[in-house]
């Protein structure tokens, strides 16, 4: 009798209900499994198989294994149901493989599809953003009776008249400009001999702690560089100029932009803020080099490379007067008023900073002694000291008595110090190169100790501009990336914004 389940003979044989012999571990696990019979499909329990006694005798060998090609034979048989076995699987295998293929590549397509929509999605989001920022600006530009606009600092004209060497005839700062300057110079001067820090400067320990706070990109990829920074202190906003020709108004309480500048046809090498906040100055390679506001916010400079700066009017956009400098050929880099509005300050492609008389347009003063152009210049809001960026690294100067009393040489002689900047209160000095490094102001005998050195985190080794937050609580920064980063202390932030 052989076992219903296995077909060989049982060694421990049992009956089930149904009159069928099983092995009895071999029905029990199928009981414990199904419950029911493996043949008849009837219910089973345990109690329903009986145990056959019998004596235990020895198995006999099977015929084919009586002799060698008996077992040959059989050992034949199992080989060829292995290779049997062993195909179907391979089979299932190459099926499998083939279901599988067929879903990743489906898998695949799908995920290029969502992304294509979501990129389109995303430059649609964008293209709308920006349209609902500049539809907003056209209300604020005026189109004259005589057709002329203002472009590149300029208010084109349809009859200028022209003087007998062939260049456009100026009418001058008249009397009345040169009083509305002079008043306000004597207003800033009582305000300074007046002025007290304001108690909520950032002390010395704080800016010793400053990291950087965030990085955003705001310009373009593909013509990396921000050259100039400029920041309107009431409203928290930032103005960056790029080397991809566009000027990009930044909030930088809400991290957004406001609104994307576009007209030059070169790079922008300089960006000013006028006081209301709803007017920027921008100057770039192709037409100035530099601008800078007077303190009235009526009044702006530029000045360019032919070696001429010109006085303009903001409400009309004339050009008052352009002012030669005969005795030097080399151009204009950098251009900054002093904070009371009577001096001028620039820098020459020949390493010379020039003081200007804004009255009579009469070069005043002359500072020698940098190596290369220079780069950068900035007033202290004390009014009695100018710095001087070049490829030598910074100068200071007394303007009581014009003469460089101390310099600073933070890199190598490959690596120009590219911009400079005093905070609004005079108490710290920022500069750039290489790396950004703030110094504690001090007197004209004290040491100027630097307290802390910011790295070049854009990788470019070329911070091409500094400019201070209010009350120096962070700094703004540009390299030679598309990302302005703003450093400060953490935690300050969301205190200065609340």
């Amino acid at each position: 009798m052989n076992c219903s389940i296995s077909g060989e003979v049982p060694d421990e044989p049992v009956v089930s209900k149904s009159g069928l012999l099983f092995e009895k571990r071999l029905i029990e696990c199928h009981i414990s499994d199904y419950g029911k019979c493996p043949v008849t499909g009837e219910t089973l329990t345990m109690e329903d198989l009986v145990p056959i006694k019998t004596s235990k005798i020895v198995k006999p060998r099977p015929v084919q294994a009586a002799s060698i090609p008996g077992m040959l034979g059989m050992f034949q048989i199992e080989w060829d149901g292995l290779m049997l076995s062993n195909f179907a699987l391979e089979k299932q295998l190459h099926t499998a493989r083939e279901e599988l293929s067929h879903a990743l590549y489906q898998h695949d397509a799908a995920c290029r599809v969502i992304a294509r929509l979501k990129k389109e999605r995303d430059e649609a989001r964008s293209l709308l953003a920006q349209a609902e920022r500049q539809i907003p600006m056209s209300t604020f530009t005026a189109v004259p009776e005589n057709g002329s606009t203002l472009s590149n600092g300029k208010r084109a004209s349809e009859d200028e008249e022209l003087g007998p060497d062939g260049k456009k005839l100026r009418p001058g700062i008249s009397s009345k400009i040169i009083e509305e300057l002079t008043d306000c110079n004597a207003a800033l001067s009582q305000q300074r001999k007046r002025r007290q820090i304001s108690s909520s400067l950032a002390l010395v320990d704080a800016v010793e702690r400053y990291t950087q706070l965030y990085s955003y990109p705001l310009h373009r990829t593909n013509k990396p560089g921000i050259l100039s920074v400029d920041i309107h202190n009431s409203k928290d906003i930032i103005a960056t100029g790029g080397v991809d020709t566009n000027a990009v108004l930044f909030d930088r309480t809400s991290g957004e932009i406001l609104s994307t500048l576009s007209g030059h046809s070169k790079k922008v090498t300089s960006v000013r803020f006028v006081a209301d906040g709803e007017l920027v100055v921008t100057g770039s390679a192709d037409k100035v080099q530099a601008v800078t506001v007077h303190a009235t916010n009526n009044y702006f400079v530029t000045a360019s490379l032919d070696s001429t700066w010109c006085f303009y009017d903001i409400a009309s956009g004339a050009c008052l007067a352009q002012v030669s400098d005969t005795t030097n050929s080399d151009g204009y880099t950098s251009a900054a008023f002093h904070p009371d509005g009577l001096i001028l300050g620039t820098g020459t492609s020949g390493a010379v900073v020039k003081i200007w008389d804004v009255k009579s347009q009469a070069n005043v003063a002359r500072f020698d002694g940098h190596i290369g152009a220079v780069n950068a210049i900035s007033f202290s809001e004390n009014g009695y000291f100018l710095a001087t960026a070049a490829q030598d690294g910074v100068k200071l100067w007394d303007l009581r008595k014009l003469k460089n009393f101390r310099t600073f040489s933070p890199y190598d002689e490959d690596t120009p110090t590219q911009s400079v900047d005093f905070d609004h209160s005079g108490s710290y000095l920022a500069i750039g190169g290489s790396d950004i490094r703030v110094y504690q102001v001090a007197n004209v005998k004290s040491e100027w100790n630097c307290i802390k050195v910011l790295p070049d985190l854009s990788g470019t080794g070329k911070v091409s501009s500094v400019k201070f937050g209010p009350d120096a609580k962070y700094l703004a920064v540009g390299s030679m990336d598309r990302n302005l980063r703003i450093f400060g202390l953490p935690g300050e932030d969301s205190v200065m914004e609340s």
